[in-house]
């Protein structure tokens, strides 16, 4: 198995699912710039050298090193990730989550939907994102508000569907 191949081929599509939710969420363009970084040689060269096809290449990054150089670079440029909404808080003099503009929450609904299909295959159903987002919400730093939407988005998805949440997104103007 060329890794570097099969990685390139998940990145893509994985992408294009992001963009045909965008779609559906009514922010096309928005999808159309989603990972590009993923692409980048710092984060393209680590996800083809711990390639698995089952999980995140991160992870596997993370079991050699301790942390992951190519999540690291990710987060830092894609505002669809939580984590990228952090600051340092001048009054508690601590990192802090920030809340989410509403079109980045949207992304990540997006993101987080083509993900656990890409990696679940034929074992996923519409409450897989909302198990995968509860597994780590006690130890997740988010901001609350940020939490609650997407949670609510994600049990929305799995009580009614992809054809009513979507459009209830592409209605979602704040919070």
């Amino acid at each position: 198995m060329n890794r570097a191949w099969e990685h390139f081929k998940t990145i893509t599509k994985h992408r294009h699912a992001v963009i045909r939710n965008c779609w559906h969420a009514g922010i096309f363009l928005q999808g159309l710039g989603h990972d590009l970084s993923k692409y980048s040689p710092s984060e393209f060269i680590p996800g083809a050298l711990h390639y698995q096809g089952t999980r995140s290449p991160n992870e596997g990054e993370r079991e050699d090193y301790g942390f992951s150089y190519a999540w690291m670079h990710h987060k830092g440029r894609n505002k669809h990730h939580f984590e990228y909404w952090t600051d340092y808080d001048p009054v508690t003099r601590k990192m802090s989550p920030v809340k989410m503009p509403v079109r980045y929450v949207k992304e990540m609904f997006c993101d987080r939907v083509a993900a656990s299909k890409i990696y679940m295959g034929e074992n996923y159903d519409d409450g897989a994102p909302l198990a995968y987002f509860m597994k780590a919400k006690a130890t997740r730093m988010i901001h609350p508000e940020t939490s609650d939407l997407i949670e609510k988005l994600l049990k929305m998805l799995r009580d009614k569907g992809e054809k009513k949440t979507f459009a209830y997104i592409r209605r979602l103007k704040k919070y």
